[in-house]
């Protein structure tokens, strides 16, 4: 069971001069999930090197038991500082993806092409591909084999409009997750804000919040059982 890890490489919030980049939370709960159930999991970034981490996710309270050994983990450390350049991967030689969210996302893996372009192959495989909170801000430019939003007419869920407004936010990202997916067609959902919130739909899974990212881990794992 090989599966990619895709990461932001972006690490600035705005014009606010605060740092950003991708949520702890929402790579360590996955990561051991499927690696503690025999999974081999490789991380890549658009620029590959040091996944630059959201400060804000590295609070005291954001802290879960998950972080909390990532925190004491070397080797994910190591993975973390020394991710793949997104250019040299293939969809071939993995059975999933996973996108885990933070604000960065927004900014880089929306429009990049390396990205767009790998997240619509493994679509044409049929293999399972996985997104939560901003991290499905990712599938903004990707289309299905007619040419459509891949999100269109799907189940889908992602960060909350209510979400965002609650961290203060929505003047400052590029856009808003929520209003993107229903944009494309989507067929969005939501449970109360910062609540556990998944939908599959075919080989789509996504994920409300960062709650929600141990949960769409285990759906990814079902979906390659």
């Amino acid at each position: 069971m090989n599966i990619l890890f895709v990461l932001t490489s972006h690490d600035k919030l705005g014009d606010t001069g605060k740092k950003t980049g991708f949520w702890i939370e929402e790579f360590a709960a996955p990561y051991y999930t499927l690696l503690d159930k025999g999974a081999q999991i490789t991380v890549a970034t658009p620029k590959g090197g040091q996944a630059p981490i959201d400060p804000s996710s590295d609070t005291e309270d954001a802290q879960t038991e998950d972080t909390k050994r990532f925190k004491q983990d070397d080797q994910a450390q190591r993975v973390i500082a020394t991710t793949k350049k997104l250019s040299e991967v293939s969809a071939d030689d993995f059975d999933a993806v996973f996108y885990p969210g933070g604000h960065g996302p927004l900014w880089d893996l929306s429009e990049d092409k390396t990205s767009i372009a790998l997240i619509e192959q493994f679509n044409a495989q049929q293999k399972p591909i996985a997104f939560v909170c901003h991290a499905p801000a990712a599938l903004k430019n990707v289309k299905n084999a007619a040419g459509e939003p891949l999100v269109k007419g799907k189940k889908v869920s992602g960060f909350t409009n209510s979400e965002e407004a609650a961290v203060g936010l929505t003047e400052v990202v590029p856009f808003l997750v929520e209003d993107m997916l229903k944009g494309h067609g989507g067929q969005y959902s939501k449970a109360a804000d910062w609540s556990v919130h998944a939908q599959t739909d075919g080989n789509l899974i996504t994920g409300q919040n960062p709650a929600s990212s141990q949960e769409v881990a285990e759906r990814l794992y079902a979906a390659l059982r």
